[in-house]
Order: structure tokens, then C-alpha cells, then sequence
């Protein structure tokens, strides 16, 4: 089985639970795990904050005020991108972000260091933490930032959509 779906989205807080609805949506038709399913919908959250927050020129009112999310079920993966069109990521972000050791984020170099209380500044960190697979860069030629991430997929028993 393979789905995909792709959403243009403005740069509003109220187009992130959107994003998520469709994604929780997409994943309970298709009869994935509903664990998976709700790690799978936190990253996609975080990633579609920081596009809202940081993808786009506050001086501008052309392509910047958009970010589009984009999500592929296919197989027994599930792979999601969120891209935008602003400043994109410093040079030292840009990289993949394969398992840390003992359950940490390990942007190398770290992007900076997050004060245990602080409500901001740990986005990137717990998308690594749920999904499988990171990889956070830059557009090419355009500009803007590309967060994609990808997750195996557990079934529930009574999956309706997987061929056995």
C-alpha cells in the first residue's frame, strides 16, 4: 500500500493542527499503530511550529508566508517533510540525524544549549527523538529549510489496507 498527500499551508499557528488532523487521519484509515501514529503526528507538530515561526521574512508578503508538508506512507515506512521558504538553517544545522547514544539529541555542533524550563528550543531535539530517521538542511537555490523525517510503521491487528 502507498499513500501520499502534499498541503500548501500559510504560516499561521492554526494551519499546524490541521497538518496533524490529516496525518492522524490518513494513519487510522490506513490501520497504523496508534503509537506510531501519535509520535509520527508530535514531530510533524514541532516541525510545522518551527516552519510557522521561523520559515519566513516578517517583510514580505510573497512565497515566505507558506510552508508546505508533504507525507508518504509507503510500505512499512512513513516519511514526512515540512519545508518552507525563509532564512533556512545555520550552516552548522544542516545535517542528518541519525540515533544519539542513550536516548540524547546530538546536533553536532549543538545548536545551542536549552535551559531545562525553557518552552522553546527543543523542536528539532524531540523530532529525533520519535522518528527513526532525521534529516534537517536547506533548499537548494531557493532558499528556506527542509526538516524531513521518516518512521517504521507497526499495524494494528485489524488493518483493513495492508495486502498480507
Amino acid at each position: 500500500m502507498s499513500i501520499w498527500w502534499s498541503l500548501h499551508l500559510r504560516r499561521e499557528a492554526a494551519s499546524v493542527p490541521l497538518a496533524r488532523r490529516l496525518l492522524l487521519g490518513t494513519m487510522e484509515t490506513a490501520g497504523v499503530d496508534p503509537d506510531v501514529s501519535y509520535d509520527l503526528s508530535l514531530a510533524l507538530s514541532e516541525a510545522c511550529a518551527n516552519a510557522v515561526e521561523h520559515g519566513g521574512n516578517a517583510a514580505s508578503n510573497g512565497p515566505s508566508e507558506a510552508y508546505r508538508v508533504t507525507a508518504y506512507l509507503d510500505g512499512e515506512t512513513c516519511r514526512i517533510e515540512v519545508a518552507d521558504s525563509g532564512p533556512g538553517f545555520p550552516s552548522g544545522l544542516r545535517q542528518e540525524l541519525d540515533p544519539a547514544p542513550a536516548g540524547r539529541c546530538s546536533h553536532r555542533p549543538p545548536a545551542r544549549t536549552v535551559h531545562s524550563e525553557a518552552e522553546n528550543g527543543r523542536g528539532l531535539c524531540l523530532i529525533h527523538e520519535l522518528a527513526d530517521h532525521v534529516h534537517i538542511g536547506n533548499k537548494p537555490g531557493r532558499g528556506g529549510a527542509v526538516v524531513s523525517f521518516d518512521k517504521i510503521l507497526k499495524w494494528r491487528e485489524d488493518t483493513p489496507l495492508v495486502t498480507a
